[in-house]
């Protein structure tokens, strides 16, 4: 028979060896966990095919422009195009439609923003509004809900003579105005451009500061759709922007503005193949692009492409769907659009 001290050898021995059993599972366990992560990360799992569940897709509806010969050279950081995937998300955008109510639900959206007047017809869809206490007219397509506001300058230049506020009083004056009309939707709420302006035979040009400016202009963007930056026709430029001058009275603040709004249903998309990105650059390469900004690029000059990336355009006009674009970005502000998904799946 073993004696007190055998069996207390025995049992240190024995729970020694569990304790390092368990210390053993764990650092194996750690390193098999490890192994499979490096195996995942080095030999992804390919994602599933692409859905493909609204069939053939309209075409990008891209303004007309006349086309400058430019050549173009890569100069990204790694000097090669960057592999962006086979495929993107493609996401569906409510239509609005005509009812006995449109115009009524536009009277209540003008009446919020100061136009209380009783509106002129000027076509089937578009109406004409004058706000109750300054030179501002307000034209509203009952059907989209799209508007843009003007402001007669010959009428009250005091709007001018007011140094504008700073960029992000400015932002604020905008961002409650619309929301005084419940126009501020959620996905609004990305980047804020600004601008300061002053006037110039007539018109508006760039200023150099606050100090040179009459208005600022402000630009408000989509925030990211899938992690993607959305962009309109005019990249430096958004869909929804307004004038705001130096003065705090309703109708004589924020002055003039279009509002260019469509949502996107970011629980109804799908995904589509997309080019390559070697294929986009050869499109771009071979003249096959929409200019978004030609900056102050000049016929038969070499532009260099700094930046390739993909991004949603937002038309500024309703489109079934909201689609993803390749955009290149150049020296001198140039800025071009590809259309990214296959042209295989787009209709006539």
């Amino acid at each position: 028979m073993a004696t007190l001290t055998e069996a207390s050898i025995i049992a240190r021995k024995s729970l020694r060896y569990f304790i390092y059993s368990i210390i053993a599972i764990v650092v194996l366990r750690s390193l098999i966990l490890t192994a499979i992560a490096i195996y995942k990360k080095v030999f992804p799992a390919p994602p599933p095919p692409p859905t493909i569940l609204f069939g053939k897709l309209t075409k990008l509806p891209f303004p007309e422009t006349t086309k400058r010969n430019l050549q173009f050279t890569l100069e990204t950081p790694d000097g090669a195009v960057p592999a962006l995937g086979d495929q993107a998300k493609v996401y569906f955008m409510p239509k609005t439609s005509a009812n006995l109510l449109s115009l009524d639900f536009a009277k209540e959206k003008a009446a919020r923003l100061g136009f209380t007047s009783e509106p002129q017809q000027i076509s089937d869809s578009l109406y004409r509004f004058f706000h109750k206490s300054a030179p501002q007219t307000m034209e509203i397509d009952i059907i989209t809900g799209a508007f843009s506001t003007s402001f007669d300058l010959n009428l009250d230049r005091e709007v001018l003579a007011v140094k504008p506020p700073l960029p992000e009083i400015a932002a604020s004056a905008v961002r409650s105005y619309l929301s005084s009309a419940g126009l501020l939707p959620d996905d609004l709420t990305g980047k804020v451009e600004h601008k300061y302006l002053k006037t110039q035979s007539g018109g508006f040009i760039p200023a150099l500061s606050l100090s040179d400016g009459n208005i600022v202009r402000i630009d408000l963007f989509r925030k990211n759709l899938d992690e993607k930056p959305v962009v309109s026709k005019n990249f430096s430029q958004s869909n929804v922007w307004f004038m705001v001058s130096g003065l705090r009275e309703g109708g004589r603040d924020v002055i003039a503005g279009e509002y260019h709004y469509f949502p996107v249903d970011e629980s109804q998309f799908s995904t589509y193949p997309i080019k390559s990105s070697e294929t986009a650059w050869q499109e771009l390469v071979s003249g096959n692009y929409y200019p978004a900004s030609y900056g102050t690029t000049v016929d038969e000059e070499n532009v260099k492409i700094r930046r390739i990336y993909l991004a949603y355009y937002d038309a500024g006009v309703y489109t079934e769907f909201m689609q993803p674009v390749f955009v290149f970005e150049g020296d001198k502000d140039f800025v071009a659009y590809i259309p990214a998904v296959t042209n295989d799946y787009y209709g006539e």
